[in-house]
């Protein structure tokens, strides 16, 4: 699954470990999710999406 997490984040100046705080779990949780090597559940995909202050589809992208 294609992110926008490491664009995003960015964006906001937030490093991996505040994103992490934020939605309660570890630094390596996000970098795992971020570099598309561990897909989030939906619980956690919503509470990322919601970090942004985005809908899920606009975070998380469909694989082409």
């Amino acid at each position: 699954m294609n992110n926008r997490i490491r664009v995003l984040r960015a964006e906001r100046g937030w490093s991996q470990a505040e994103l992490a705080d934020r939605v309660e779990v570890s630094r390596n949780s996000i970098n795992a999710v971020e570099n598309g090597k561990f897909d989030p559940s939906l619980p956690l995909a919503f509470r990322i999406a919601d970090a942004f202050g985005m809908l899920v589809e606009e975070v998380f992208l469909k694989d082409q």
